[in-house]
């Protein structure tokens, strides 16, 4: 009955976590939830003034399918104020949420027979999103030990005639890693030789420690900008999630691919929240700081807890608000009567007996690690934290 698209995908992990956590805590039980990837705090008070404005004149009808001139003039001097980059109008276009960028664009770029890079660990979304277009995702392996980078060397081992693009994300998730400019710029120059797009997914942009300075792989030079799609939104940077705005930038004839597409499918994004989008550009940003000095501590806190336990490593992130810890050589031990042999197994131990949401690294890619999100109460990451050290020192 169902398509052969529907039968083949399966449901976001992240989401299915989330909604296990739920289903628990509606029955009573404690859970430390670190699955879901949205800031905990509140939206800042005058970007919630501006919806409820637009509101109140009236302004809940049809806007223009790939946004309003005012919210696309707001994200061009975002990128010219944050990256040194220049775009047009017609370069530009508001989709419903950064997901919905992706998908838009991976629906207006990919074939049958096209070849997609992506690099490992990956966001659970990219793979499913670039075969839904028909496409193949070829995963690029990076490593732990080498800073998780994509250098010159590994990425011509995986580029082939088929090649059409290549999808980065920095910082990322699930790792919270970053590429340095030295590779960024092979990575371009390699696209320029062998005509390949590259997709860069920069929504944690905002979102680094330690003196990191985020570099748009667009700003690098004009030929590489010729070949960038750079996706983002609000949702991150503003604890806008539920607002649902994502943005594009890139060359015009795929940023009108992309219009079409959505003409026919949601149409414009939510006439209220982009209102809400442009306050959030183009307002005070102080919130940004207050959240990264939040997201900081317990970073410190979730690495330095995750190192102390016998067994487990964690790399230490550079940007966004997940840690990524490997138990590989916690794999394989008992817990009662079951074998605790993947990450997923784990998972569910963690769960089911310790009340406490994670998701399994396999998702993303990587077995034997576990992706939490600490964009969650101190409160609730010191008990969660506790919670998975009672249930490693449980193993057997």
């Amino acid at each position: 009955m169902l398509s052969k698209r529907a039968h083949a995908l399966k449901p976001s992990p992240t989401l299915a976590i989330s909604a296990k956590e739920k289903a628990l805590k509606a029955q009573g039980v404690d859970i430390a939830g670190f699955g879901a990837g949205e800031p905990d705090f509140d939206t800042p008070a005058h970007i919630k003034e501006a919806a409820i404005k637009a509101i109140n004149e009236g302004f809940t009808k049809y806007t223009p399918v790939s946004g309003i001139d005012p919210l696309k003039d707001a994200i061009i001097e975002k990128f010219k104020r944050d990256n040194g980059l220049e775009y047009k109008r017609e370069e530009i276009i508001v989709s419903c949420g950064g997901k919905h960028s992706l998908y838009n664009l991976f629906q207006a770029l990919f074939d049958e027979g096209d070849e997609v890079l992506i690099p490992s660990p990956f966001w659970v979304s990219y793979p499913p999103m670039v075969e839904l277009a028909g496409a193949k995702p070829v995963i690029i392996e990076t490593e732990e030990a080498d800073d998780y980078q994509i250098t010159e060397k590994l990425l011509k081992k995986h580029i082939t005639k088929h090649t059409k693009a290549i999808i980065l994300n920095y910082p990322s998730n699930p790792v919270g890693s970053v590429f340095t400019l030295k590779n960024l710029e092979a990575i371009g120059k390699m696209a320029i030789e062998k005509g390949f797009y590259i997709i860069s997914d920069e929504i944690y942009e905002k979102l680094i420690y330690d003196e990191y300075v985020h570099t748009s792989i667009a700003s690098i030079d004009k030929a590489i900008k010729e070949r960038t799609i750079i996706c983002h939104g609000v949702s991150k940077t503003y604890s806008m999630t539920g607002w649902r705005i994502g943005f594009t930038a890139g060359p015009k004839e795929i940023i009108g691919a992309m219009s079409n597409i959505q003409s026919q499918s949601t149409s414009n994004p939510t006439s209220i929240s982009q209102k809400a989008a442009i306050a959030a550009l183009n307002g005070p940003q102080e919130s940004i700081a207050m959240m990264l000095e939040q997201f900081k501590k317990r970073r410190d806190f979730l690495v330095s807890g995750f190192r102390s336990i016998e067994g487990v490593t964690c790399y230490n992130p550079k940007g966004a608000f997940y840690v990524f810890p490997n138990f590989k050589k916690v794999l394989g031990r008992r817990y009662i009567e079951k074998t605790i042999d993947t990450s997923a197994a784990l998972t569910t131990l963690l769960l089911e007996e310790f009340h406490t949401a994670v998701v399994p690294g396999i998702e993303f890619g990587k077995e034997g690690y576990l992706r939490l999100s600490y964009a969650t109460s101190m409160e609730v990451i010191e008990k969660g934290l506790e919670r998975i050290k009672k249930a490693i020192s449980a193993l057997e």
